[in-house]
């Protein structure tokens, strides 16, 4: 019996222990709400900034403060003329801070949240001098985001918690979130997360498609711009957009990221890869010809006619043709080259029906059904953008193939992650996710696209007179949610273009969502804006572009030369030269040239004057 009593006694003391532990706990929470390491230290939690690639702040951590109430210590007496005096500097009325202290059945409560540091010391300074128990101010940790609204989508925004819910606020969640393990003199500090968005450019492609959404009615426009040799996203725009520093006062619908997660039918400019694939896959080259009466038809073996209408009867056509003209029929055709399978499998080549892995939570994979459950009209309409669903991102990620010489790039978001001391410690690289096609391949079909600038082009209101673009348009007809058939009403207006076409540095794609202006079709709108968007790039980073011919008094035409740019024994100094001229420096094998950057170069090493000899590293920064 005695030894059945201690242990009846032995548990009801760890009981109570335990008890006496969880009491203790829940008050010291309660009263002080300040992050606690294991060892008990207070620490203060930092999350980490987003920048964007140049290092502009694009969201920081600030301090607010929680207003909160400890109901046994309140003075009964005096609440009303409490809360009265509180309302008036919290801008809040008494009834409704009342209504948070009673709607709690626990004695802890909140009666605000997330208050600014000036608020929270004039309500500290009126408690003090009212001599209110009961109410205490605690600091928590905020987040700001100095540019407002740029980059919304992309940036994302965090919860009461500080805690990431979108963008890469969310994305990059374990990589800002401060571990208090780590903390050093009471503070733990999260690192910083640099995106590959340049801000200036961002902020220029934001107004023109802001622009562009209130010309056409639109209800949203996407756009997407690329470096193209690297799979870099340098502007992320998806507009109607927010201001993630009040998310919660804006429409919900603005929140959507219609550039990695909205998908829809491509329509024509899809034809780029379709046409791409069945190159690859040896159905066609530059020279097969296909004849465009009005429509596509094919008898099938066992009765069934599949005939697909066209836009126009534009008899025969090659690549180049079906491409300039938009030709659904020489598409439709061209796609009987091939196996389903083959085809199926190529276009997954190209990224689609799997995420783009743009370093972004969330991704959408589209939809690309397998060769199974197709119908005998799927591949032809795939050809030309039908019956598979995309998002943006898949798109631009796509034409990386088309600028590399057949090899697809990773998309990338990410530029760096950097540690709160400056210590780099991950360096975004280019990734090259697999040969899709071959170099000659690629570039047939950046010469055909070239086609459509022409002015029998659809995409002739995208060229730039003195920059060769790689242009395709498209006009897709939406599904009606509701009918599940395509809306006379509803449609994407969408254009795509790599440039210049030689060698394309850089890759924009837009789209246009159900705009109800003057035009629905892709040529008309969005070729526009692609061309405007192209402009800006070109103007910011210097691209080189087509000398203006100079009439000479002799009445002959002479075209002044760029300047041939050389290192001997001495650093000559290259100071405010732009990035076109610098590109033959490369080709020397006996020193190694690093250019940074983009633009004109404001930094170089070694410095002007001084020796260059065999096996010399020479940087040259560019802005």
């Amino acid at each position: 019996m005695k030894v059945r009593n201690l242990r009846r006694y032995i548990v009801i003391a760890s009981f109570a222990l335990s008890l006496v532990a969880v009491l203790w706990k829940y008050a010291a929470l309660a009263f002080d709400k300040s992050p606690v390491n294991e060892a008990g230290g207070r620490v203060v939690k930092v999350r980490g900034s987003l920048y964007d690639r140049e290092g502009r702040l694009l969201a920081v951590d600030t301090d607010l403060y929680d207003l909160s109430v400890w109901k046994p210590s309140l003075r009964q007496k005096t609440l009303p003329d409490d809360i009265e005096a509180l309302s008036a500097v919290l801008q809040i009325p008494p009834a409704d801070l009342l209504a948070a202290i009673d709607s709690s059945t626990a004695d802890f409560a909140y009666i605000a949240r997330r208050i600014s540091g000036d608020t929270a010391r004039l309500v500290s300074r009126l408690l003090d001098e009212r001599g209110a128990g009961g109410i205490s101010v605690e600091r928590v940790p905020g987040r700001v985001y100095p540019e407002r609204d740029l980059a919304a989508q992309l940036v994302g925004f965090v919860g009461t918690e500080n805690i990431g819910l979108e963008g890469a606020e969310a994305a990059f969640e374990s990589e800002l979130r401060a571990d208090p393990e780590k903390a050093k003199a009471g503070f733990a500090y999260g690192n910083d997360v640099f995106l590959t968005i340049d801000a200036d450019l961002q902020f220029k492609l934001e107004q023109l498609c802001l622009a562009s959404l209130e010309e056409n009615q639109a209800e949203a426009v996407v756009m997407v711009a690329m470096q193209a040799r690297t799979g870099k996203v340098l502007a992320y725009v998806s507009m109607p957009d927010f201001d993630p520093n009040k998310f919660l006062e804006a429409d919900r619908s603005a929140w959507q990221d219609r550039v990695s997660i909205y998908t829809y039918e491509p329509g024509s400019v899809f034809k780029v890869y379709s046409m791409a694939a069945l190159m690859a896959l040896g159905g066609i080259s530059e020279s097969s010809v296909f004849v465009c009466d009005g429509s596509y038809e094919r008898a099938m073996a066992f009765g069934e006619e599949v005939i697909i209408k066209c836009m126009g009867v534009h008899g025969r056509v090659n690549l180049t043709k079906i491409l300039e003209y938009s030709c659904n029929a020489g598409a439709a055709y061209a796609s009987d080259t091939v196996s389903n399978i083959d085809f199926y499998g190529k276009m997954r080549d190209f990224g689609f029906g799997d995420r783009p892995g743009a370093d972004l939570a969330g991704e959408s994979y589209g939809l690309f059904n397998p060769p199974d459950t197709w119908s005998p009209r799927s591949k032809p309409t795939i050809g030309f953008g039908q019956e598979i669903l995309v998002s943006a991102m898949q798109m631009t990620s796509a034409a990386t193939v088309l600028a590399n010489g057949g090899v697809l790039l990773r998309a990338r978001t990410l530029e760096r992650i950097q540690a709160n001391d400056g210590t780099v410690l991950d360096q975004s690289q280019t990734i090259a996710v697999k040969r899709v096609m071959e170099e000659r391949e690629a570039k047939a079909v950046l010469l055909a696209m070239e086609a459509v600038t022409l002015d029998t082009g659809t995409g002739h209101r995208a060229r730039i007179d003195d920059l060769r673009m790689s242009v395709k348009t498209g006009t897709a007809q939406m599904i009606d949610t509701k009918t599940k058939r395509y809306s006379p009403d509803d449609f994407i207006a969408s254009t795509l273009t790599l440039f210049p076409s030689d060698a394309p540095e850089y890759i924009v794609y837009a789209a246009i969502i159900k705009p109800r202006g003057a035009s629905i079709y892709g040529g008309k709108i969005a070729a526009p804006l692609v061309r405007d968007a192209a402009l800006a790039i070109a103007n910011l980073y210097g691209i080189a572009r087509g000398s203006t011919p100079v009439a000479a008094h002799s009445g002959q035409i002479s075209i002044p030369q760029s300047p041939v740019l050389s290192i001997g024994d001495v650093m000559p100094s290259f100071i405010g030269v732009p990035k076109r001229l610098l590109t033959p420096l490369l080709e020397r094998s006996d020193i190694t040239v690093d250019i940074q950057g983009d633009g004109w170069v404001v930094e170089q090493e070694p410095k002007p004057g001084e020796s260059v000899s065999a096996g010399t590293l020479v940087i040259l920064r560019l802005q």
